[in-house]
């Protein structure tokens, strides 16, 4: 089995629990308007077999035993689901704990895959279809029929919300959230993160059209306080 990996960071503390190593897979379906990896859009060639990358990634499995792991980021690792199968089942032999950071949008068989992960890492792009489709360049659809999956499987899930101005700053969106959460279990947590402009620089060095190039980044205490907000309803 064959997949395409972009990069891997090793020696982490972000991204799920303790010491981890990311492996982010290329390829998206999805134009994020505030997407700060452009460089993963295009799906490469594979490099990498199943056994090479687990091979690999086994290198730091000393690294791991106070409750780290690894971590699937991308892009959107879902998009290679039956590859993340073939390595995940053989990472779950060797007891590594398995994160995967995704939002939603997947193909190849999710319930697979599903049992050999430990933590969801959930993107929420935004909870109403139109709004969802102007910020995404795709539909919801594919993402309302992950969270009924993922609830079957009943894994432990992380929220994250990035926060943009002038597109989700406000407290209309704050009670649209909270409730749209209502439908998914086993939520461990909810971060608030807000729009940066750090993948600027990035769109100018592969010449694509920045559509967020005006706007300013988010102010941290304002969305420290619509997280505060969010926490009382």
């Amino acid at each position: 089995m064959n997949g395409s990996v972009f990069s891997i960071e090793t020696l982490t503390s972000v991204d799920g629990p303790g010491i981890r190593t990311i492996v982010f897979m290329s390829g998206c379906n999805k134009r994020c308007l505030y997407c700060h990896n452009p460089e993963m859009f295009k799906m490469q060639k594979p490099n990498y077999t199943d056994t090479l990358l687990v091979k690999k990634l086994l290198r730091y499995k000393n690294y791991f035993k106070r409750g780290g792991g690894i971590t699937f980021s991308g892009g959107e690792p879902l998009l290679q689901t039956n590859f993340l199968i073939s390595v995940c089942k053989k990472l779950k032999k060797e007891g590594i704990h398995i994160a995967i950071d995704t939002a939603g949008d997947f193909n190849g068989d999710i319930k697979e895959l599903l049992k050999y992960v430990d933590l969801i890492i959930l993107d929420i792009k935004h909870v109403k279809p139109k709004q969802y489709e102007y910020l995404t360049k795709s539909k919801i659809n594919k993402v309302e029929e992950f969270i009924k999956i993922l609830n079957e499987s009943k894994k432990d899930v992380s929220i994250r919300q990035v926060i943009v101005p002038n597109f989700n700053d406000n407290l209309n969106y704050i009670k649209e959230l909270k409730e749209y959460l209502k439908k998914i279990n086993n939520i461990t947590d909810i971060t608030f993160i807000p729009y940066h402009k750090l993948g600027s620089e990035k769109y100018l060095e592969l010449n694509l059209k920045n559509p967020l190039r005006k706007l300013p980044a988010m102010d941290k205490d304002e969305c420290d306080r619509l997280y505060q907000e969010f926490l009382k309803l």
